[in-house]
């Protein structure tokens, strides 16, 4: 079964590593897999799309919270999220049938990217069922080409993650306890 992981973690060198190294060594195939820095660039959001059964997802969100860049581990399943994919397709067709292609896109929600002679360049939105039917129907009209961006998802849950203030470099251990009980304070 699939499942989608909505990671939250430190933007560092290493830690895209540790988390697909504990997906392979457990011998959990990763369908999809996207990272980008968020608004605060010390943090990255990661989505990934696993397949596992569906008895031990709530244990693989777990071995994800216990990584060390990882900050939170959400199960973007079947929870409240928002998942979307990107979709890039090119499509060769007939001059007699590139109407039927644009209407075909727009009623998919597609948008052209690019016009040539040959056909068009396409890029689409949505979940991944809807897009799947957009390729079967573009198909149809002549020889495809795709690229896919895999799932992007935002957990929609009320839990607010709290990040503690950077502790200063060099502080000594009593001074890491003031720094933390001052933050809290």
């Amino acid at each position: 079964m699939q499942q989608v992981i909505s990671l939250l973690m430190e933007n560092k060198p290493g830690a895209l590593m540790r988390v697909t190294g504990l997906l392979s060594q457990r011998g959990y195939n990763i369908e999809s897999l996207t990272v980008a820095r968020t608004t605060d660039p010390t943090l990255s959001r990661m989505t990934i799309t696993v397949d596992v059964e569906a008895n031990i997802r709530a244990q693989v969100i777990k071995q994800m919270n216990k990584l060390i860049n990882v900050l939170q581990a959400t199960d973007a399943t079947d929870g409240p999220a928002v998942n979307r994919e990107l979709i890039l397709l090119r499509v060769r067709t007939l001059q007699g049938t590139r109407t039927a292609v644009l209407k075909e896109a727009e009623i998919f929600g597609a948008r052209v990217v690019d016009s040539t002679a040959e056909g068009f360049a396409l890029e689409a939105t949505g979940d991944s069922e809807k897009l799947d039917e957009f390729v079967d129907a573009m198909r149809s009209y002549g020889e495809i080409d795709i690229s896919r961006s895999g799932i992007v998802s935002m957990p929609l849950d009320g839990k607010k993650l709290r990040l503690s203030a950077p502790v200063p470099l060099g502080a000594a251990p009593e001074e890491v306890l003031e720094f933390e009980e001052a933050e809290l304070g």
